[in-house]
């Protein structure tokens, strides 16, 4: 009879637990459904449609002839396309200079405006305000600063100088018109690193910083002790934000160089866009950008895996 109780007793807690780990995993599921919903729409489902339309010659505009499979006739053909990969150069050596001098700018801004500072939240504000200014408009207003030979920049050069440093066709000359996008773009995007910067200083605690001085760490040894640990995580999150962001460069080409001059600013969004609204190129436009996506996971994936060999 105490058996039958005890087997019965048993019976009933592990109905229970079946209970309770059924109702657990549906309100798990219930949690992320909005989430896998929304990845869904908004990136599977499109890639997925990007890849269809590459394996096609889809034009922009319907044609009376109908649209037929080339299967990856495209992807060959984009391979085969010296200006492609100008266009990948471009950005690659492009993302290589922004990622210092943006993620440096935004580290550094953030570091001073952690500090008790007078004014503090209206220093926030303004240095974060580039961040949420139009790109087109900040590209009209650097364009205008970029102006040959009698723009501001060239006589901020020339009266520092004496006169010495000629003026700088910095939009017309191919030495430096990648590097002048560099420019406009660390100061017009460094702003959101910044804030991330700085959610990522308040998230340590200051019991470490306590701690450290205790034991005798100078400014110097509590900042690479405590301060470049905390902010591991922070750190590989805008390394691959600013990665994603700076492949995807468009509109400051668009606006001030259209890809020039001699191809020394073309990106590889300024190559598909070309390519299917002006030449009507729908399929081979959604080859260039199916391409693109994998170049980003991958390098976005490679980055992930160095910083975690790194313990960061």
């Amino acid at each position: 009879m105490v058996l039958q109780q005890s087997t019965s007793s048993t019976s009933v807690r592990k109905a229970s637990a079946r209970r309770h780990d059924k109702g657990r995993l549906m309100q798990e599921a219930a949690m992320l459904a909005p989430a896998v919903i929304l990845l869904t729409l908004f990136l599977i489902v499109p890639f997925l449609l990007s890849f269809w339309t590459a394996m096609t010659n889809q034009p922009l505009v319907p044609r009376p002839t109908p649209v037929r499979f080339v299967w990856f006739n495209n992807f060959i053909r984009i391979f085969q396309d010296d200006l492609f990969w100008t266009a990948l150069w471009n950005v690659s050596r492009f993302t290589f200079w922004i990622i210092p001098a943006q993620c440096g700018l935004a580290f550094a801004t953030a570091l001073l405006l952690h500090q008790k500072l007078p004014f503090r939240n209206l220093l926030r504000g303004m240095f974060f305000l580039p961040a949420i200014t139009s790109m087109v408009v900040v590209c009209v207003i650097w364009g205008t600063l970029f102006q040959y030979p009698t723009g501001p920049f060239n006589q901020i050069l020339g009266f520092l100088s004496g006169g010495a440093i000629q003026p700088i066709d910095w939009l017309g000359d191919p030495q430096w018109a990648m590097f002048s996008l560099v420019l406009l773009s660390a100061w017009q995007a460094y702003g959101f690193q910044m804030i991330v910067y700085l959610a990522g200083l308040q998230g340590i605690p200051d019991e470490l910083y306590d701690a450290a001085k205790i034991d005798g760490a100078n400014a110097f040894r509590r900042f690479w002790h405590v301060t470049m640990p905390g902010l591991r995580p922070t750190h590989v999150f805008v390394l691959v934000i600013t990665t994603i962001q700076a492949f995807k460069l468009y509109t400051q080409v668009a606006i001030l160089t259209q890809g020039g001059p001699k191809s020394s600013t073309e990106t590889v969004v300024h190559y598909m866009v070309r390519a299917g609204f002006e030449e009507q190129k729908m399929g081979y436009a959604s080859a260039v950008s199916v391409i693109l996506f994998v170049i980003v996971l991958v390098i976005a994936l490679i980055q992930r895996q160095l910083l975690r060999r790194f313990d960061v």
